[in-house]
């Protein structure tokens, strides 16, 4: 059964279709006409085979898109000039398929007589005549436009919830590494106190014996000049001679004083990697202060000079910095990451470089190196949290996330410029005057 066969489908049927009475609604073709007439979708056919011209289109269209079916059947061109221009490609490349598969169902914006776009669930149906060849393809339009809206209210939904999901997640793995190097710094004061006490007293014990021993041998020399009195007594003189030769005194004499020297040099390396420990941790240090970012970095050096001193030299080409108002622990922490990342992106030996100065109001601190580079792919997701090349379990991808972080929140930024197989140079620019609005509220 095909539609054409009922004459009541032709486009001169009126718009709106009264309910039928008692003795018309016995009639099955009646009933059918009001059942297409009323029903959400709109009804329609169109010619099996080039532009898909209307042949018929149900009343109710006049209610869904505004236009009235006999104006719709008789521009040839209907259908295809009203469909959204960028869903337009994606039905014509596949509407060949109607006549291989037999039905295609597209979801597509539609031009209503008012100029909006309505979204359209289109059902086509390829109908066949009795010797198989194409007769006509029904369609059956039904608006998914409220359909449409709520998914894309619920997707957009979606993505903020991501957004915001991906947010705490990156807070709160910020918040563990924090707390990480808080304690960190915490157990290094507290080395750093405990290092103290004995290197204190060791080093008073070697003060001492140094003392100790410069008299000592004061005491050798006087006793050997007091026995070279006794010239009548050749016997003694031969004794002592023989004593002190036994004895490698004047070896003894040259290898105490250099022990001695070397020792009390050991012990201020000592002391001044306690100190570095204590000034990197900063433990307490919770609020905004001035800080001398060159000795940050130093104290930092020292704390990360068994990562790099077997793998590059470091030069430092400091230029005249102001203090700066800043949280030093956290900066420390910045310098520490770029530094560490300098040396493992060097490969055998190589040089990293601390360069620093200061331009209009701004300090600027730069870590470069001459390792391998970063590839131009990777340089836009560095900061990325958990972004990392290097193998599984010889890094979080945090380092630099947290970096990006800490230097945001001082109001500055950091910049990254790099060469595959020349070396990579980070940059950080950080106010002397941080905004107001990053006070102690921002910590």
């Amino acid at each position: 059964m095909q539609f054409e066969e009922f004459e009541f489908f032709s486009s001169d049927a009126p718009v709106t279709a009264p309910a039928p009475t008692p003795r018309e609604a016995a009639s099955p073709l009646v009933r059918l006409q009001y059942l297409v007439d009323n029903t959400p979708a709109i009804i329609y056919c169109t010619v099996p085979s080039g532009d898909f011209k209307m042949t018929f289109v149900s009343n109710n269209a006049l209610n869904v898109l505004g236009y009235r079916p006999e104006e719709m059947v008789a521009d040839p061109n209907f259908w295809f000039d009203h469909i959204h221009p960028d869903d337009a490609p994606n039905i014509f490349s596949s509407l060949a398929l109607v006549f291989t598969e037999g039905q295609r169902a597209y979801e597509y914006r539609f031009r209503a007589s008012d100029g909006s776009y309505l979204w359209m669930h289109d059902t086509l149906r390829l109908i066949r005549d009795e010797r198989g060849a194409p007769l006509e393809v029904i369609g059956a339009l039904t608006d998914i436009t409220s359909r449409k809206r709520m998914e894309e209210a619920l997707q957009a939904k979606g993505e903020e919830q991501q957004t915001l999901i991906a947010k705490l997640q990156e807070a709160h793995d910020q918040l563990l590494q924090s707390e990480k190097m808080a304690s960190i710094g915490q157990l290094a004061a507290g080395i750093a106190h405990e290092i103290n006490n004995p290197v204190g007293f060791v080093n008073s014990n070697m003060g001492s014996l140094q003392g100790y021993v410069t008299t000592l041998f004061g005491v050798i020399e006087q006793y050997e000049q007091a026995i070279g009195m006794l010239k009548g007594n050749p016997e003694i003189g031969a004794r002592m001679a023989q004593i002190r030769e036994g004895a490698d005194l004047a070896f003894l004499k040259d290898d105490v004083n250099d022990l001695v020297k070397e020792s009390m040099d050991g012990l201020k390396r000592v002391r001044d990697i306690v100190q570095s420990l204590k000034d990197f941790s900063h433990v307490g240090e919770t609020e905004w202060q001035i800080a001398d970012l060159h000795h940050g970095l130093d104290s930092t050096l020292n704390i990360v000079s068994n990562e790099i001193k077997y793998k590059a030299t470091v030069e430092k080409q400091y230029g005249v910095l102001p203090q700066v108002k800043c949280l030093a622990s956290q900066l420390n922490q910045v310098f520490m990451n770029l530094l560490v990342n300098a040396g493992h992106a060097i490969k055998e030996r190589g040089t990293i470089t601390i360069r620093t100065g200061c331009a209009n109001d701004w300090v600027w601190i730069e870590v470069g190196d001459t390792g391998g580079g970063i590839p131009p792919e990777n340089l836009t997701r560095i900061f990325e949290p958990f972004f990392t090349t290097k193998p599984v379990g010889s890094g979080t991808g945090l380092g630099l996330s947290l970096s990006y972080g800490i230097v945001t929140k001082h109001g500055g930024k950091i910049e990254v410029a790099s060469e595959v197989g020349k070396g990579t140079r980070f940059t950080i620019r950080l106010p002397v005057h941080p905004p107001a609005s990053l006070g102690p509220a921002g910590t």
